[in-house]
């Protein structure tokens, strides 16, 4: 599209060069965006390119893996919580307890403008660092709430904290790979939602099975908060030394740095440094119809995620487990399979980049039809093909991953790739707000209207890409091919 190859007024100096990562002053002190690093004559060897790669991957990848499946546990932490006495605890009637998703959404939403614009403003490392250990503290504190009043208000000031680190991992993946590397690479750290999800499902696992050998009247639900919270404030003080753009790192060299620049200059999907905010690409993101599909499409995508992730554990005990056994025949099984299929469709998606689509829309047809039969099976009994086709929801991870990898690689500019990030975001909100909201409270304890939504919403996602791919196949602009 026309809009792909459209760029930030100052993100490049008229010669095609790029601001430089590092300049020094008068007293021998390095500072940002004051002279000028020459990307399209800069000559390095492909040696020297892989060996910065490989360097970049080593380290940056495993912490933003890290981190992200941390903000996946502390967000999600409630459905395992209300299994361990979390609901009768805290008094949560009705749907009191699906609101705990959606104040969390909701603030999601109204903090994702503010913290775009933080990040495009000044620094995506520090404003990354103060959010973290901020939602680390309020996790903290949710281990001593008394009442629904105090545990909603803290939700919602952790979706309002926690708003902020997709984008930043979005816009440091953009600086630091070149487009047809952004796919595996945001796959990576995007399986640490199932991944990172398996250990600290571990972890709570063997502090309910300790509160169950020895009661208190501080429940395990409770030492779940205090160690996320705590493990979150300190991963926060790691975030703040080695995650964050070329320019905000110090584990690169200035070589190293100019070698990224370069990469990512030539690729023509975005470079470091702080810019000017450009109305025209806010104009152009909204004339792009391709910001109308990544917005729909991830409604649909939310709804049956923010469910599943909300209420998947009480969806699991109706089958017939315990809540300890949810975990161990449950949970860790479902994001073990999610994992496999992440990491397929990443290997496949770097191998065939114009397919990407094409995945997403086959992996929407085994959740749907888990979903929807698993709501037309009888009342009670068969235990374990209700388990078999909840499973089925782990394909239906991949498509709402995938998504996110369209955005770096054929979304250009600073700018239009902020606002078309904050359109996503909201579209996450949306759709995982309302996903909470499809658990009736008086469809407890088996949800199946619930169940069959979600369905419903896995066939709309395949309708979506496959409207969404006959868009980009017919209906493209200045023979700019995107990398669907």
């Amino acid at each position: 599209m026309a809009a792909l190859l459209h760029r930030d007024e100052k993100e490049a100096p008229p010669d095609g060069s790029v601001m430089a990562l590092e300049t020094v002053d008068m007293d021998g002190a390095t500072s940002p965006q004051d002279t000028v690093l020459d990307t399209v004559h800069a000559k390095y060897t492909e040696d020297e390119y892989r060996r910065v790669l490989k360097k970049i991957d080593r380290i940056l990848l495993p912490l933003m893996w890290v981190c992200y499946g941390t903000q996946q546990a502390d967000k999600t932490a409630v459905s395992t919580q209300a299994t361990f006495g979390m609901i009768k605890d805290v008094g949560l009637v009705g749907q009191q307890l699906s609101w705990l998703t959606t104040a969390f959404y909701i603030a999601y939403l109204v903090g994702e403008p503010p913290g775009n614009y933080l990040m495009q403003r000044f620094s995506v490392n520090n404003t990354l660092f103060i959010c973290m250990f901020c939602w680390g503290v309020v996790v903290l504190c949710i281990a001593f709430v008394q009442d629904f009043t105090q545990i909603v208000a803290l939700r919602a000031l952790q979706g309002l904290f926690e708003c902020t680190i997709s984008p930043a991992f979005l816009l440091i993946t953009a600086s630091f790979y070149i487009s047809r590397e952004h796919p595996m690479r945001s796959i990576i750290w995007t399986t640490a939602n199932s991944g990172f999800d398996i250990i600290a499902q571990l972890v709570m696992y063997g502090i309910g099975n300790a509160a169950k050998r020895h009661e208190s009247i501080f429940g395990s639900w409770r030492w779940i908060s205090i160690f996320l919270g705590s493990w979150t404030i300190l991963l926060s003080f790691v975030a703040l030394f080695f995650v964050g753009t070329p320019n905000e790192v110090g584990w690169l060299s200035k070589k190293e740095k100019h070698i990224i620049a370069t990469r990512v200059a030539n690729n023509q999907t975005g470079s470091d440094g702080h810019h000017s905010w450009c109305w025209d690409q806010v104009q152009d993101t909204f004339k792009d119809p391709q910001t109308y599909f990544f917005f729909f499409t991830v409604i649909a995508a939310g709804i049956p995620f923010g469910g599943t992730a909300a209420f998947g554990n009480l969806v699991f005990i109706s089958f017939g487990f315990t809540n300890l056994e949810t975990i161990v025949k449950g949970i860790i099984p479902l994001d073990l399979l999610a994992i496999a299929w992440l990491l397929l469709g990443g290997v496949w998606s770097l191998k065939k980049p114009q397919t990407r689509l094409l995945l997403m829309t086959a992996s929407t047809i085994p959740s749907f039809i888990g979903m929807l039969t698993l709501g037309l099976l009888p009342k009670e009994g068969l235990l374990w093909t209700r388990w078999g086709l909840y499973l089925m929801l782990a394909t239906g991870r991949l498509p709402a991953v995938l998504i996110w990898t369209l955005l770096p690689s054929n979304v250009a500019g600073r700018t239009k790739k902020s606002v078309t990030s904050a359109i996503i975001f909201i579209a996450v909100c949306i759709g995982n707000a309302i996903g909470s909201q499809t658990f009736r409270a008086e469809w407890a304890p088996r949800y199946v209207p619930a169940l069959v939504i979600c369905g419903i919403m896995y066939a709309l996602q395949c309708i979506l890409f496959v409207l969404w791919r006959l868009h980009c196949k017919f209906f493209l602009y200045n023979n700019v091919h995107p990398l669907t």
